[in-house]
């Protein structure tokens, strides 16, 4: 984790790659993380909609290396661990243009982005290995590009995902549900859990304080329906966070984290934010996915309305939730 005082060759390599990425770094802060570097990691997690704190962690790194990728860098083809990186999103969003459902646009070639790819070449008539190689990029370009090498933008993945939204199921009852808690907030979930079990869902509580990427995958393997994560925020308000990364978000996502920021922040007292980010829960869950922070971490006042009044926040919670999924979509 690199911060304010920090020094030597890695921020050394923090400020190339903001440099190259044209961000402006002082030059008498070469190696040193000073006030100016900081400024451009802000900048940086703003424009990429990570938390914005001005300090480089596993997350901030994480996208920075990738927002280095531009799409014929590299060839792109399905392995373990996935390849990740702006140069996949751009893949994603050129074959989902054309037709070839990619699923969503998270950067990250798993199966649905190799399937797509595969289709894709079907189509053009060249060899299916699922590989973007030099042939296959030249036809993704020539196909989808308004101007040469640039691909089209858009996204009819979203489309996909508010057609299936107004085909239900509208019910919650059946769905599978995964709720991931900080410690402290576990007692808070564990209310969650048994409101969405009375209604019928099935449900599972990770309160193990585990990195995202594993909470992510924990969900993943458990095939859930939603991913709910509760944990304290950075500013005074009550955000419900869902994916959405450019022209890209996730529909269910969003009508979920509407509608519990809606039924949340009148009984905390607090103004709901709802907004699009790209947290790695968020992104590398294969579900509708929300990230709540009901308090902000340092508001000592409003954690103790929090704790006090848990029952109330915890049925408000609920009931978004299954506003979320059962109210008729209105997506037109």
């Amino acid at each position: 984790m690199l911060g304010l005082g920090s020094s030597g060759e890695a921020v050394r390599d923090l400020q190339r790659r903001l440099v190259a990425l044209g961000f402006a770094i002082p030059t008498d802060e070469s190696g040193r993380f000073g006030p100016g570097t900081e400024g451009a990691v802000r900048a940086f997690q703003d424009g990429r909609a990570l938390r914005v704190d001005g300090i480089c962690g596993r997350e901030t790194w994480t996208a920075l290396v990738e927002s280095g990728f531009r799409l014929g860098d590299r060839m792109l083809y399905l392995r373990r661990p996935m390849l990740t990186g702006d140069d996949v999103i751009e893949l994603q969003r050129g074959l989902n243009m054309l037709g070839f459902d990619a699923g969503k646009e998270d950067g990250i070639f798993g199966p649905n982005t190799s399937r797509a790819l595969t289709e894709f070449q079907r189509n053009v008539g060249l060899g299916t290995d699922g590989i973007l190689g030099t042939d296959t990029l030249d036809a993704l370009f020539r196909l989808s590009a308004p101007r040469a090498g640039t691909l089209a933008e858009g996204s009819v993945a979203a489309v996909r995902e508010r057609e299936a939204l107004r085909r239900g199921p509208h019910r919650i009852a059946g769905r599978r549900i995964f709720l991931a808690a900080v410690p402290g907030l576990d007692a808070l979930a564990d209310r969650v859990r048994r409101g969405v079990l009375e209604a019928g869902a099935l449900a599972v509580l990770d309160a193990s304080g585990n990195d995202d990427s594993s909470l992510a995958a924990a969900a993943n393997r458990y095939e859930a329906d939603l991913f709910l994560g509760l944990r304290p925020g950075d500013e005074p308000a009550c955000r419900c966070s869902y994916y959405a990364s450019g022209r890209f978000r996730s529909e269910a996502g969003f009508r979920v984290a509407t509608a519990i920021a809606t039924e949340l922040a009148p009984v905390l007292g607090l103004e709901p934010l709802v907004c699009g980010r790209t947290h790695t829960a968020l992104r590398e869950t294969r579900m509708a996915a929300v990230l709540c922070e009901p308090v902000a971490r340092d508001d000592v006042a409003a954690t103790r309305r929090l704790v006090t009044s848990s029952a109330d926040v915890a049925r408000a919670i609920v009931r978004g939730m299954r506003r979320g999924v059962e109210e008729p979509a209105d997506l037109d």
